[in-house]
């Protein structure tokens, strides 16, 4: 009996031992932290939700400057794309030239010479304003032979020949020699020119046999000498 009850304490005492070996320190609850709440770190610095706030107890301030942008998104002082400094209206330069024309007196008596200044970009320019010279005149006494009803509907230069297209409408046609004196002045005032070596005249495109009627028309007409 006795032996039962010393057994029976024995299983008690080693009982009792392992509980107490087995038990451990219970861990303090961890603290959820809201958001926005602050920790501080050792170093003098506040975290927040994952950033770092310096903490001016313990670091000097900075400033960051941002560049500052015009409305339209562009930096001060840099043009906008598009556009440059220097955009300006581009003006073709033209050259003047005083030339020779050709005019008739009011009785178609004989040719007149005059002078005209004309301004021009290119030399297909300068052929236009040289047939336009010999349709006006600033002279009551000078006639002109081309009439301003007269349309020259092309010009083109090529080594030397010279080829205008003309539109000649039944009211520009003269006499046989008002014919004579138109042709000459036309000569003459194209062929001043040092680089045209030929003159073709066409009507509408086509190589007509004479220009008024009354007089044949060379196709090409060529210098004199």
């Amino acid at each position: 009996m006795n032996k039962k009850i010393w057994i029976a304490a024995l299983l008690v005492t080693v009982v009792a031992v392992a509980a107490g070996c087995g038990s451990k320190p219970t861990a303090a609850p961890v603290q959820t932290q809201s958001e926005g709440s602050e920790t501080q770190t050792g170093n003098g610095d506040t975290e927040v939700q994952d950033e770092v706030i310096t903490d001016p107890a313990t670091a000097g301030s900075e400033e960051t400057t941002t560049p500052s942008n015009s409305a339209n998104g562009s930096t001060e002082g840099t043009p906008s794309p598009g556009e440059t400094s220097t955009d300006k209206p581009s003006t073709a330069s033209k050259e003047k030239k005083t030339i020779e024309v050709f005019y008739t007196d009011p009785e178609e008596l004989e040719l007149h010479k005059a002078t005209a200044e004309i301004s021009y970009a290119s030399e297909e320019d300068k052929y236009k304003a040289a047939f336009a010279s010999l349709q006006q005149n600033k002279d009551e006494k000078l006639v002109p032979l081309w009439s301003k009803d007269i349309e020259l509907k092309s010009v083109q230069f090529n080594d030397g020949a010279l080829t205008l297209d003309i539109h000649m409408p039944d009211t520009a046609r003269l006499g046989a020699g008002g014919e004579v004196f138109a042709l000459d002045a036309l000569k003459q005032t194209f062929f001043q020119f040092d680089e045209v070596k030929t003159l073709d005249l066409l009507v509408d495109g086509q190589s007509s046999e004479s220009l008024m009627g009354h007089v044949d028309l060379e196709h090409p007409m060529t210098r004199s000498n």
